[in-house]
């Protein structure tokens, strides 16, 4: 006879927050759903201030369950109950009355002796990679929470190779069990409803542009590209680049690139359009000339997984996990190369093409397979060592 669902539980990422952790539990979900029914049941755990409207694309899901608790508010004081006592009381006691099997722990330590099976999501490590790019305060909770997670033994997932080589070299000693489950994309029709041409036009674009759609943090390094474009002003090519995302909080960084930008007269060149619904990010991304991404760090980028989706050609910092992650199909620069991000634009700018809507390329299905697949038996490894503490 077989089991149960394992009923797993996951912390709500708001999108204007973060829109590629949103993303990755949306996809992550969809894909259980089309090539795992019935073996796992996502629990998404929400503050109660947060946004219904987002927690409604999750809830639609088949299989999902949305839980709003006061334990799961934003600024909730469950870390030191958790480093001292050694578990968060308020979240171990939501996930009991939801009958939670395993919980699925990212930017948040719920505690060494949490009486679940725990699996933590370790993203990506860019507090060592990058340190300068965080506050002393923001790099030591982040580090002091990995420590924590790995001291207590959990299973530890990682989005690339990159990433778990990044881990084996910072923290040495760990033996904790570790699995690569890599992110994949698959746009359910209500987000490919959208026609990209009337979105084109909605925003007052050109027929012909590059699309940037990176949240405006310090490493996702948008000053790279107004330097590549001024350059090309220089030269007298004058390519539009189309920028979504929400802006850090409070909005520096990105004060400071749009003040660049009025400065600089590139207002033309660089559309910043906001945070925009999702699916105008696919029908922007799938009409574009090129996706850019130049960001300093990556986990697993989201923006070029969902590039790959619609076999988008892509210009992309040369990191190991862009290298990685296309196979070499892409356009690289440095990160420090302003004058080679502006010659990968001028080669992409002479190649005439007309205005064409991408569609899903052939080997989505079995990427988004492979995420669920890698993701289940992740699941199932970590509830496995623990039988006996499976809620009731």
């Amino acid at each position: 006879m077989s089991r149960p669902p394992l009923r797993v539980a996951f912390t709500f990422i708001p999108r204007r927050l973060h829109a590629g952790g949103f993303n990755y539990l949306r996809n992550l979900f969809t894909a259980l759903h089309r090539h795992h029914p019935g073996e796992l049941h996502p629990v998404m755990f929400a503050g109660l201030s947060d946004d219904d409207n987002e927690l409604a694309t999750f809830a639609e899901i088949p299989d999902v369950r949305v839980v709003k608790d006061r334990a799961f508010e934003r600024h909730h004081p469950g870390l030191p109950g958790a480093l001292l006592a050694g578990v968060d009381f308020d979240a171990a006691s939501a996930f009991r009355s939801a009958n939670v099997d395993v919980v699925f722990e990212h930017a948040r330590f719920f505690g060494w002796r949490l009486p679940f099976p725990v699996i933590a999501w370790f993203p990506d490590l860019q507090h060592r990679g990058l340190p300068h790019l965080f506050s002393r305060a923001a790099r030591w909770r982040r580090e002091i929470g990995f420590r924590a997670q790995l001291a207590s033994g959990r299973s530890i997932v990682l989005s690339s190779e990159s990433a778990l080589n990044d881990c084996r070299r910072f923290y040495p000693r760990s033996r904790n069990q570790m699995s690569v489950v890599r992110f994949a994309s698959c746009p359910t029709e209500d987000l490919l409803a959208v026609d990209p041409r009337e979105v084109v036009s909605l925003y007052e674009l050109p027929e012909r542009y590059f699309y940037l759609p990176n949240q405006f943090w310090r490493h996702k390094n948008h000053q790279l590209v107004l330097d590549a474009l001024t350059i090309l002003e220089g030269r007298g090519i004058k390519p539009v680049v189309v920028v979504s995302g929400g802006p850090d909080d409070p909005p520096v960084y990105f004060d400071s690139i749009m003040r660049e930008v009025e400065q600089r007269g590139l207002k033309e060149n660089f559309r910043y359009v906001g945070m925009i619904p999702l699916a105008h990010v696919y029908a922007l991304l799938r009409s574009c000339r090129a996706l850019i991404n130049p960001s300093r760090f990556e986990g697993w980028s989201t923006t070029v997984e969902e590039a790959k989706s619609f076999e988008v050609p892509m210009i992309i910092s040369d990191l190991d996990v862009h290298r990685e992650q296309t196979g070499g199909s892409a356009d690289y620069f440095n990160v420090d190369d302003a004058a080679a991000l502006a010659n990968c634009l001028a080669k992409a700018v002479s190649k005439f093409e007309a205005l064409h809507v991408r569609q899903l390329g052939s080997s989505v299905e079995t990427r988004v397979a492979k995420f669920a697949a890698d993701f289940v038996d992740a699941v199932e490894r970590a509830e496995s060592v623990a039988p006996s503490r499976r809620a009731k």
